[in-house]
């Protein structure tokens, strides 16, 4: 069977989400406690990882009204990623779960993308690009927050790692049945 180029595209995004998604859970994970609430600009440095991942998990919805909150992460609902600070403080392990919840979302929403819904609108009113340029326009976001995390820690002399390409090398976008998803190891 031939790959399309709409799969390619998918697999292409995927993979280099996956390594960012691996990368902010290296920062995540190698943060020292003191320093888990040291400024990056004017925000603390779990803030600046959950504002990336409210605004992940946001874009990997299909539109602004399909977007759900998560009653853990979202206790006060929209209001969580329009305000500028949220309504509460976030552990380390919290913050881990969300990314993962995040990952599992990105990995559901390329899958369901089709050329017809690629093509289309964004899904929300203030991007006004098709459906296509979001996957890459929700990427650089999530990347310039990382970036900022990693810099903040390696000026703190915590070393942090480059991710190569996520764990679409392993296992490539394709549809499976119901109840016989398994997230991939990571090739590493």
């Amino acid at each position: 069977m031939a790959t399309s180029t709409n799969d390619h595209y998918k697999q292409a995004v995927l993979g280099q989400f996956e390594a960012a998604l691996d990368m902010l859970a290296n920062c995540l994970q190698r943060c020292p406690q003191k320093h888990w609430d040291g400024i990056i600009g004017k925000y603390p440095f779990w803030q600046v990882a959950y504002h990336a991942l409210c605004f992940v998990d946001l874009y990997a919805s299909t539109s602004s009204k399909e977007w759900q909150p998560h009653e853990a992460f979202h206790p006060k609902g929209i209001q969580e990623l329009r305000k500028e600070y949220p309504s509460r403080t976030f552990t380390k392990k919290e913050i881990l779960v969300y990314l993962d919840l995040c990952n599992e979302k990105v990995r559901e929403s390329l899958e369901r993308e089709t050329s017809a819904s690629l093509a289309g609108p964004s899904g929300f009113s203030w991007l006004k690009m098709p459906r296509y340029e979001v996957p890459i326009y929700n990427l650089r976001h999530l990347q310039h927050h990382v970036g900022q995390l990693s810099a903040y820690l390696r000026r703190a002399k915590v070393s942090t790692k480059w991710g190569w390409r996520g764990r679409v090398l392993v296992k490539p976008v394709t549809a499976q049945p119901a109840g016989r998803r398994r997230r991939a190891s990571s090739p590493r």
